[in-house]
């Protein structure tokens, strides 16, 4: 099974770069500064123990990849970028499964419109992507958890090739045939990246993110939405993630934070937080926290502010006026 990786971001690029290391066939879809630098020098993967370098196939287009029925086409692009992607791909006839590595609920809703066969995957891989060729992957020896299974629910062999395919590459991954409870699990942990990005994590950013992550528990409670309990949570990470230092620097951020650091001018917020705001909408539910820092996140992406240039305490003063 060839894996056709469209994204070489953070998430991509570690997966791509640890999956070439294993011997498998990769394919990966990526633009500008960064497919230039991979075509001329490879892929580079720096984690807390080593750095290594893999030559790797690089195209701009999913188009130019020439797929095949065994492919896997894996999509690790952020929520905002989703869409183009599946256009195209939907314009070459494809019948190959789609496996989406990707934060948030949204993008197997959408692939499953077109395609057939979608995956959902929970990604649990601290990593980042600032350098053109380079990503750092900020977990040894294990550098990520994977948990995979078919849209909307069940599993099948192609989850299994998968996860055999990401545990041969050093990760540690499992079948889970209710991925979508596992994948809104996660969501709650995702609201809070925008804070994280627009503020820091000081008393009174942890302040927001707690009640950002409290309203979208009551969304879900209230809208009938399973999500793991904070025990089945805990004892899936259990101590397999060990994040350490690169070139004596903790992990700086997560992939909001990045967004913001690179002057992308776009966030993921919409697909985070503003999949929250929407069920608020859909089952009469208010959802001011995440509604401000959707609006907030939006707005500090398109102006170009570096991370960490809204003071959370403005935010809060803000949210309790609003509240009366």
């Amino acid at each position: 099974m060839r894996m056709v990786m469209v994204g070489a971001g953070a998430v991509g690029g570690v997966i791509a770069a640890r999956l070439i290391e294993s011997g498998a066939d990769v394919a990966l879809v990526a633009r500008g500064a960064h497919a230039e630098a991979m075509r001329r020098d490879g892929l580079t993967l720096i984690d807390p123990d080593r750095t290594i370098t893999v030559p790797v196939r690089v195209l701009n287009r999913v188009g130019d990849v020439g797929l095949r029925p065994d492919d896997l086409i894996g999509l690790a692009v952020k929520g905002q970028d989703t869409e183009p992607v599946l256009d195209e791909l939907a314009g070459l006839d494809v019948e190959a499964p789609i496996a989406c590595f990707q934060n948030g609920v949204a993008n197997e809703r959408n692939a499953a419109r077109r395609f057939a066969t979608v995956l959902g995957v929970v990604v649990m891989l601290p990593a980042v992507h600032r350098v053109p060729g380079r990503v750092e992957a900020y977990s040894s020896p294990i550098p990520g958890l994977f948990d995979v299974g078919r849209y909307p629910s069940g599993s099948d062999a192609v989850c299994e090739r998968l996860v055999a395919l990401l545990a041969e590459a050093g990760f540690d991954a499992r079948v889970v045939p209710d991925v979508m409870r596992w994948k809104y699990t996660k969501l709650l942990m995702n609201v809070g990246n925008a804070v994280e990005a627009l503020c820091g994590l000081d008393r009174d950013g942890i302040e927001l993110v707690v009640r950002a992550r409290n309203e979208a528990r009551e969304v879900f409670d209230r809208s009938g939405i399973e999500y793991a309990t904070d025990d089945e949570e805990r004892a899936r990470r259990g101590s397999l993630l060990q994040p350490g230092e690169i070139g004596g620097h903790a992990r700086p951020g997560g992939s909001s934070w990045q967004s913001l650091a690179r002057g992308t001018g776009t966030i993921e917020a919409e697909y985070l937080n503003g999949e929250i705001v929407r069920l608020g909408r859909n089952h009469g539910i208010a959802t001011p926290v995440n509604e401000l820092v959707l609006r907030e996140a939006v707005v500090a992406a398109a102006d170009r502010v570096p991370p960490a240039s809204v003071p959370a305490a403005t935010l809060l003063a803000r949210l309790d006026a609003s509240l009366g």
